[in-house]
């Protein structure tokens, strides 16, 4: 957070209503929306972005909450991490839960919320492969009460993108009633930025698992693969058996997926990958398998 306003912002707006906050986008098509400002602050503040207005969230009661809606969960944009830390939420999406509580230092966990971790889409967002993994859906809200669904991914990915006027209201995850794990590695001791994370879900009905890998990469991936091979490999009617070797090769799976070797040269030979990259493979199907095996117990 900032301590003095940025100089170069001419007008805050600070409506009460999803629609609101749309129609003021609408009318000053260069304002920026402001929730947290976790990340909007720190850009402004290393003169990265010098926004001409702001409409500011964090009156909007109707999105800091959720609901329970046909099986789903429908959970407002406006939630922070702090408050899906806590146990009623837990007991909901433990992973997502479990991301909230890892997303930073009490002050970032206090401000930063679900929607600005999406549409700031930054490769080390917590959350991302925790939905990525669950194949949320936002709801997007535009000018004149209009809705529209997006999945997460396409946004991630870019291949859908926020028009102008539109905000992220709600995002819909379904409720798998299954265990859930999310795993991150930091290059320090206590709250940090991830250098590689895991989320991974159950999915009894469907007798499939779900994993996304965040931080390597500028969007979560989806090792799809390794999540049909293993699946195949569990126990579904015997308490979710499964081998140890199994375990241990979903994690060599999911690396190699998510960070394959070096392409063959012209000559057939294969070039080493870096140390950096090795260890960070290594880290990944460590995350990988760990998450796994806690999920299966």
């Amino acid at each position: 957070m900032t301590t003095h306003a940025p100089q170069a912002a001419q007008a805050v707006t600070l409506p009460t209503t999803l629609d609101e906050a749309v129609a003021a986008l609408a009318a000053m098509p260069a304002a920026v929306p402001v929730a947290g400002g976790t990340d909007l602050m720190a850009a402004v503040n290393s003169g990265q972005l010098r926004p001409a207005a702001l409409v500011g969230l964090g009156r909007i009661s109707e999105i800091r909450g959720w609901q329970y809606q046909d099986g789903h969960a429908l959970l407002g944009a406006g939630l922070t991490h702090a408050r899906m830390g806590r146990p009623d939420f837990a007991a909901l999406i433990p992973a997502l839960a479990a991301a909230a509580r890892a997303a930073g230092p009490p002050q970032i966990r206090n401000a930063g919320t679900l929607g600005g971790n999406i549409a700031s889409a930054a490769p080390t967002g917590d959350a991302l492969p925790v939905l990525a993994a669950l194949e949320a859906t936002l709801i997007i809200a535009g000018p004149d009460g209009a809705r529209r669904e997006m999945p997460v991914s396409h946004l991630l990915a870019g291949m859908e993108m926020l028009r102008a006027g539109e905000l992220i209201g709600y995002v819909r995850m379904p409720l798998l009633h299954a265990p859930q794990v999310f795993l991150k590695a930091t290059g320090r001791t206590g709250p940090g930025r991830a250098t590689a994370s895991v989320a991974l879900v159950l999915d009894p009905a469907r007798r499939g698992v779900r994993c996304a890998v965040g931080a390597i990469a500028p969007m979560p991936l989806r090792p799809l693969e390794a999540e049909q091979w293993v699946a195949s490999l569990i126990d579904w009617d015997n308490g979710r058996a499964i081998v140890p070797e199994a375990l241990h090769g979903f994690g060599e799976y999911v690396a190699a997926a998510c960070i394959p070797d070096a392409a063959p040269a012209e000559d057939g030979s294969v070039a080493q990958l870096p140390p950096a990259v090795l260890h960070l493979r290594r880290t990944v199907a460590a995350l990988a398998r760990r998450a796994l095996g806690r999920a299966l117990t």
